[in-house]
């Protein structure tokens, strides 16, 4: 990955009323039929205030995430077709959204791909951006080492606003409120070309996608040209799917074997961390080999893990922590420390009761009391008769205390 987080940080910062340097935006709103209902386009610094704050909060967030999780740093596919999809990103950016021909063919392409029930609204934001020298402690110097000319767009969903109570000022009265049709936060979007080392990065796509939403592997390679990826959530699923198709209907044994793999891949990631310059290890199809070896299982769910792992993943192999699922391995080390608790409250039950066979045993089967006391207490224990009743007689000192049926008493 070339991306880094100062690339991102960098350009997200921009995103200010003060900073902003975005020239036109355009945009296509779809409804759930995916047909085309309105498109416009003006440039930005003319929108009033309201309005300029919640485009610019769509085009921050799209700038939003964790590379390598939900924030992919895509390569077009080595093919023609990715060749003419990455002349055609380049036109449309050097055009400055001003010609609509291109601006169409984006908005059909989307509107092809995208695989959305729903109304939806696509963006366009096109920007210059002087990067500005720095030195060697950081600082800026005020002259401009690259001008990076790119586009952002951002692919919105568009639903109606909840049911609410309002004030209804024409009739001064409290009444239903009016439900109207709302743009939410991207659920995709993209920047190309990529920002990479403070500098333009023509055969890459930074490419946004809300946490917990798929990937759109369709319209990042027939939009885009790029190679699909999956998000970190993706990959998560798709490494625990492995594990459980391999050991098909032992669903307990499935659980048992995934929980092992999660927590040994958890202690790699930990001391990984320790490490701070040492940049996240790939969990590559031989590191699985490793880590599914120490997990007991038979020898052919073994080689259906190996097989099914370098299916899914094959060349791109995820990262260790997006496999890793850090709650799992809490809840599971906690239930482990549990049942151990349990067992050796068991077992100590179960000593207790032997040794109380064991004495009634020696007294021939009589019902005998047990007393638990300090060596030099034994030896002073006596039986006297009180009042014609034979007693057990134990001396106590001024202070001390004892514990009949687990309560303590001081005589």
């Amino acid at each position: 990955m070339n991306i880094s987080k100062n690339d991102v940080l960098e350009l997200r910062r921009r995103l200010k009323k003060t900073e902003c340097t975005f020239g036109r935006m355009c945009g296509c709103y779809v409804n759930s039929g995916k047909q085309v209902v309105l498109k416009f386009g003006q440039q930005f610094s003319e929108l009033e205030d309201d309005e300029f704050y919640k485009y610019l909060e769509i085009a921050k967030k799209t700038l939003s995430g964790t590379l390598g999780s939900n924030l992919l740093e895509l390569s077009f596919a080595r093919d023609e077709q990715a060749k003419e999809r990455q002349q055609y990103l380049l036109a449309l950016k050097s055009s400055k959204l001003t010609n609509d021909a291109l601006l169409d063919r984006l908005y059909e392409q989307v509107i092809e791909q995208y695989a959305y029930p729903g109304n939806y609204l696509i963006l366009v934001y096109h920007d210059v951006y002087d990067v500005m020298t720095r030195t060697k402690d950081n600082a800026e110097l005020d002259e401009s080492s690259e001008v990076y000319e790119y586009m952002l767009c951002a692919v919105c969903p568009v639903e109606l606003a909840k049911p609410a109570l309002g004030y209804r000022e024409e009739e001064n009265r409290i009444g239903a409120r009016e439900r109207d049709w709302v743009v939410g936060l991207p659920d995709l979007g993209l920047v190309y070309p990529a920002f990479s080392g403070r500098g333009s990065d023509v055969n890459a796509v930074m490419y946004y996608v809300k946490t917990g939403r798929p990937s759109h592997p369709e319209f990042v390679e027939k939009v885009l040209g790029c190679t699909p990826q999956q998000t970190a959530a993706e990959q998560k699923l798709t490494f625990q799917h492995v594990i459980q198709d391999a050991f098909g209907e032992e669903e307990e044994k499935a659980e048992n074997a995934f929980f092992h793999i999660q927590k040994t891949i958890s202690g790699m990631v930990a001391e990984q961390e320790e490490e701070e310059d040492r940049p996240p290890f790939a969990l590559t199809a031989e590191v699985v080999s490793d880590v599914i070896s120490e997990v007991d299982m038979p020898a052919p769910v073994r080689e259906q893990i190996e097989k099914s792992y370098a299916q899914s993943f094959g060349d791109m192999p995820p990262a260790a922590h997006n496999v890793l699922d850090s709650r799992l391995v809490a809840e599971g080390t906690q239930r482990v420390h549990t049942a151990e608790l349990e067992q050796k409250v068991l077992d100590l039950k179960q000593r207790l009761a032997e040794r109380q066979e064991d004495a009634e045993e020696s007294a021939g089967g009589e019902a005998r009391i047990v007393l638990r006391l300090p060596e030099e207490k034994a030896d002073c224990v006596r039986t006297e008769l009180v009042g014609g009743q034979r007693c057990l007689l134990i001396p106590l000192e001024s202070g001390e205390a004892a514990l009949i049926n687990g309560v303590s008493r001081v005589l």
